[in-house]
């Protein structure tokens, strides 16, 4: 990769949206300040082509020749997810529905149907004019296609059938549609395909879920077909990625990467308090905008962690925050040091680029108050100064810094299948009343992701995130070699789960593995369809366990054994071999257990059966890395403010970064000889570090390479 020798720091820039020319001193300040990359182009397709067949191309020159005067790489963006207004005055067809036969009004973005052939010819003429016009120009590095793709559903007439298709190849007939989806309920019973009703009135959760999946071949199909155009006309040391925000409705995350040469991920966070450890105990992100799903340091390395799981493998940061973002609401700018000590998260994460948005401010626009490096006044201050010192830092240690590899104790296995299971067919409510909440929370399979890797992350455990596939692929298909890499594997509420998955996690536990078990998993096979089975079903054996009911809660329940509560929702678990390791204070679940294990071949399997709040999630990753994870002398030596990260350096070193999310001061003793970021001298183990508000300090372990 372009950037495994160096880092890559930069921005997104926009010289289009000034009101007055001002590139040289951009670019002087860029070069000033340590940026060496810079993404350009992709919001601005009228900009290209004002009129249908009218291509002004080369006002992107200047800026690309001024970057490569001053050694700045330039990421090429293809401007397809926001259509000009003469496209949708000419082919009004291409809009995207929002149901059937409703389209999206004009005037936002992503607004465009996308699998529509005639928007296609006229993107890959756009693509092919711009690629082919700069494809060898030497500033030029790589090449971002589209811009978070998956958005909205899409209802569209085409569309539709196209489904129907699908539907025709995946199935082969109506009769098993009709048995596979159990369609007798209700009476919906198909005759022929033309009698499939649109998706608006569905009630079916099989049907919910294979229009998910139809929407995320879409998604899926649009960035590959855009990946393969632009590499077919570029030199083959140029990267093609695109700009990710994870778990958008029309995608999934663990697949959408795959055409691509390195995927690039939005990392948005709650700043001030909302990075502050241990900070708020429920989910919500304290005065963030509201799309941040919830605050705190974990949710920010959560995101890198989703990031590079999409292809197993290390990812650009191609959007995040400089200052405020959001709406002319949310000014939260970030405390001093914030900025830095997320960079640092970020990199011990994988991430070979950070690229903020954006480099200005805009004075006009939709995103007038989303505010960038440069302030409205477009005069370099405190941001600029405070990142300006990081690239500084990053390239004077890119030596140390470069190609770190993150090192992690436990795998996560996640689930687009499950997450929309999940969504179809949440198991508890939301916040607000329950009785207008009749759907329940959709976003309980996020809430279930945040519990468990939040109270990892207390725990000071770092966590690799992949899919059932990923994990097979991962280890050959041979469960002993996953023991290997990920001693603990937990699965996040793998509602919709294949029968081969389950044995292989079966298999994975009887061959040393320790495989914890989350509320709601195991449920149903590859269509919905819940297992006639006492659950937890091809597990029971494993687990030593069984259970019958489960039972919403309506406030949380005290759990005894370990510290915390159960909330929402539990499965009544009872053992049958198992060892208790938590139970409840509660006149009826007092007769079940909260979490259980069970030794089962050379491993064990661990069930929690309720969703945990943050003390218990707390409390059972502490016992799970207490059961099967060697001591580790650094995770215990952290202060309730403080968080440590280890990774490896690209020649085999170990780095040990250092976190204090808090505005005291905090003191840190180094267990081991390490050697501090630019400092000529050692520490010795037992020393003390100093940390102040908001400081982040990288330590290089001394005599250890492997």
């Amino acid at each position: 990769m372009i950037w495994d020798d160096k880092i890559g720091f930069g921005a997104a820039y926009y010289a289009e949206y000034h009101l007055e020319p001002r590139l040289d001193q951009d670019l002087d300040l860029m070069a000033a300040g340590g940026f060496n990359v810079i993404r350009v182009g992709e919001s601005v397709w009228s900009t290209w082509e004002p009129r249908e067949g009218e291509f002004h191309l080369d006002w992107l020159q200047p800026i690309l020749d001024g970057a490569q005067a001053r050694r700045i790489d330039v990421i090429i963006g293809t401007p397809t997810y926001a259509v000009p207004p003469w496209l949708r005055a000419a082919y009004p067809e291409t809009a995207l529905h929002v149901a059937t036969g409703t389209p999206k009004p004009y005037g936002m973005r992503q607004d465009v149907n996308y699998a529509h052939p005639r928007f296609r010819e006229l993107a890959e003429r756009i693509i092919r004019k711009i690629v082919e016009r700069y494809a060898e120009h030497p500033a030029v590095v790589g090449w971002q296609v589209d811009n978070e793709p998956g958005l909205s559903l899409i209802y569209n007439p085409d569309v539709f059938a196209g489904f129907v298709r699908w539907c025709e190849d995946r199935y082969g007939s109506v009769a098993a549609v009709n048995e596979r989806w159990g369609l007798t309920y209700w009476s919906h019973r198909l005759a022929s395909w033309n009698e499939l009703w649109v998706p608006e009135g569905n009630s079916t959760p099989s049907y919910d879920l294979a229009w998910r999946r139809y929407q995320a071949k879409i998604t899926h199909d649009m960035i590959r077909w855009q990946a393969d155009l632009v590499r077919s006309l570029v030199p083959k040391h140029h990267l093609i990625t695109t700009c990710i925000a994870a778990n958008q409705p029309g995608q999934d995350v663990t697949v959408i990467g795959e055409s691509l040469d390195v995927v690039g991920a939005n990392v948005y966070y709650a700043s001030q308090a909302g990075l502050e450890l241990p900070g708020p105990d429920d989910l919500d992100p304290k005065g963030a905008p509201t799309w941040i799903g919830w605050s705190g340091p974990a949710y920010v390395q959560l995101l890198a962690d989703i990031a590079r799981g999409m292809k197993q493998a290390p990812f650009l940061v191609t959007e995040t925050n400089a200052t405020t973002i959001g709406s002319s609401a949310d000014e939260l700018v970030p405390w001093p040091g914030q900025l830095r000590q997320v960079g640092y998260l970020l990199l011990a994460r994988g991430a070979r680029l950070i690229e903020y948005w954006h480099w200005h401010t805009n004075r006009f626009g939709a995103e007038t108050w989303w505010e960038g490096i440069l302030g409205h006044n477009l005069q370099p201050g405190r941001i600029y100064r405070e990142l300006g010192a990081v690239g500084a830092e990053l390239a004077e240690h890119r030596d140390v810094l470069a190609g770190l590899e993150p090192l992690s104790q436990v795998g996560l296995i996640v689930s687009a299948e499950s997450r929309w299971g999940v969504e179809a067919q949440p198991p508890f409510h939301g916040g607000g009343d329950a009785r207008r909440d009749t759907g329940g929370d959709k976003l309980a399979y996020e809430k279930s992701l945040a519990t468990i890797y939040r109270g990892l992350f207390d725990a000071g455990l770092a966590s690799d995130i992949l899919s059932p596939a990923q994990l097979r692929q991962a280890c050959g298909g041979d469960p002993a070699r996953a023991v290997t890499r990920w001693p603990v594997l937990i699965g996040i509420s793998m509602y919709i789960i294949s029968d081969a998955d389950l044995n292989f996690l079966r298999r994975y536990a009887e061959a040393g593995g320790h495989l914890v078990w989350t509320p709601r998993s195991g449920m149903a096979d590859e269509e919905g369809i819940v297992r006639a089975d006492v659950m937890p079903g091809a597990l029971r054996e494993a687990a030593g366990l069984r259970y019958e009911e489960s039972t919403s809660l309506l406030r949380p329940v005290e759990v005894t054994g370990l510290n915390g509560h159960a909330q929402w929702y539990a499965h009544c678990l009872m053992p049958d071999g198992a060892e208790v390791i938590a139970g409840y204070d509660h006149p009826f679940l007092a007769d079940y257990a909260a979490v259980t294990t069970h030794r089962y071949g050379k491993g064990q399997l661990t069930v929690l059966g309720c969703f945990a709040d943050r003390a218990l999630s707390g409390a059972l990753a502490r016992w799970v890395a207490a059961e099967s994870l060697p001591v580790d002398p650094w995770r215990a030596a952290r202060g309730a403010t403080q968080s440590h990260i280890a990774c490896r350096t690209a020649n085999g070193r170990t780095l040990h970064i250092i976190h204090n999310w808090s505005w005291q001061p905090s003191r840190y003793v180094v267990p081991a000889s390490v050697t501090a970021l630019g400092a000529d001298t050692a520490l010795l183990s037992d020393q003390p570090i100093e940390l102040g508000a908001w400081d982040v300090q990288i330590l290089l372990e001394n005599g250890k390479t492997s």
